[in-house]
């Protein structure tokens, strides 16, 4: 098979439900495109039957490829060990198989990129399937983004799945950073970008894999991976309660030269203390998470480790 223009690269955790219909509508919606592709399955660490049933996909489709982690590292390091694997000439499309992002769309990115696009991002303008909260709590976070950003501006209610050249891939690929959040370092490496609006379904099969534990934990790793905002912000709240501090000395020492030293309030004394305290314990914990990215860069440990890997062709 000669080298494919487009690499489609889909990371797997534990998908063997949804698999399936999601290898089929891939296919189909890949072929109606008339360009040469290959689809790059990324195993990570399943302990169900997707690995099988990659391994099948690949068996009776030449165009297919699969790449298995040793273990479980993540959605974001298996996505970057598919853009590594990633044969393509021209471009490579992202997409999750848990079909809420329908392969459907993909012509509509390859139509975007071109009209000379480099990158063409799925925006979802309806989600199905998703909680008011979630929808809520989802919307916070791209403003939080946006406002602590600076030069980096991530799209509102963009996730993952978009299609990039190849001269923007291999901008990204050069970023080897250990904390991984794709979206804002899609987002970084810059070029020409269009949106295409689409509706998002709900799941297909299968059960997500994102509860609000990882919602948060990945959320706290986007914030700390692209501003140092929070830094700032905790330097302003210590700069602000030093100042409501000096104020509340200056009006007890003139209390006191004007109508005596009457005994303090014992519960005020109490509760300026925990103020105070938990202030600080807030602010070690900003410099906390900070300084624990530092260790983990400084290890230089790869990303992740290849079991085995099957190219298409």
């Amino acid at each position: 098979m000669s080298t494919p223009a487009i690499s489609v690269v889909i990371p797997c955790y534990n998908e063997q439900e949804v698999l399936p219909e999601f290898h089929a509508r891939i296919t189909a919606a890949m072929e109606g495109i008339g360009l040469p592709f290959e689809l790059v399955y990324v195993n990570d660490g399943s302990r169900d039957g997707t690995l099988a049933l990659m391994l099948q996909a690949q068996a009776g489709d030449p165009r297919v490829a699969v790449v298995n982690l040793s273990r479980n590292f993540g959605k974001e390091i298996a996505l970057t060990a598919g853009l590594d694997h990633a044969a393509c000439s021209e471009a490579v499309v992202v997409i999750d198989a848990d079909l809420q992002d329908p392969p459907e769309v993909i012509p509509a990115l390859v139509a975007a990129w071109r009209q000379g696009f480099d990158v063409a991002y799925a925006q979802r303008s309806v989600r199905h399937g998703e909680s008011w909260l979630k929808r809520v709590t989802a919307a916070g976070f791209y403003r939080v983004m946006q406002r602590l950003g600076g030069r980096v501006q991530l799209p509102q209610d963009t996730g993952d799945f978009r299609l990039m050249s190849r001269r923007s891939l291999d901008a990204l690929l050069q970023l080897r950073e250990q904390h991984r959040f794709m979206k804002g370092l899609f987002a970084w490496v810059g070029f020409p970008s269009v949106a295409v609006p689409y509706d998002r379904a709900p799941r297909a099969a299968g059960t997500t894999k994102w509860n609000w534990w990882k919602l948060w934990n990945l959320s706290l790793e986007g914030i700390t991976s692209f501003t140092v905002g929070p830094l700032k912000i905790a330097s302003y709240l210590g700069l602000g309660i030093a100042f409501i501090s000096a104020a509340y000395i200056v009006q007890l020492l003139l209390r006191t030269l004007l109508f005596g030293n009457p005994v303090a309030g014992y519960p005020s004394l109490m509760a300026a203390v925990l103020f105070l305290g938990g202030v600080q314990m807030m602010m070690l914990g900003i410099i906390g998470e900070y300084l624990g990215r530092v260790f983990n860069e400084t290890k230089g440990r790869p990303l992740y480790i290849v079991e085995r890997h099957i190219p298409s062709g």
